[in-house]
């Protein structure tokens, strides 16, 4: 009998942990997730300064070149 306890107790244990386990995975998937959002809208944001630079630049050699 005592066999049969430690044993459901031990399930019980082990069930626990395992949730434990995938509430933290969920919640670093989410963290992931918003991370990778933020490196995508960098991206694009790299790209539009760049696109914004070089029209600066084509303005200021038009202006110098008259």
């Amino acid at each position: 009998m005592e066999f049969s306890q430690d044993i459901v107790i031990y399930l019980i244990g082990l069930a626990t942990t395992a949730g434990t386990i995938i509430a933290r995975i969920s919640a670093l998937e989410k963290k992931v997730e918003k991370h990778n959002s933020v490196v995508e809208r960098t991206y694009v944001l790299e790209e539009k300064m760049k696109v914004a630079n070089h029209r600066i630049d084509d303005l200021e050699e038009a202006k110098h070149n008259g």
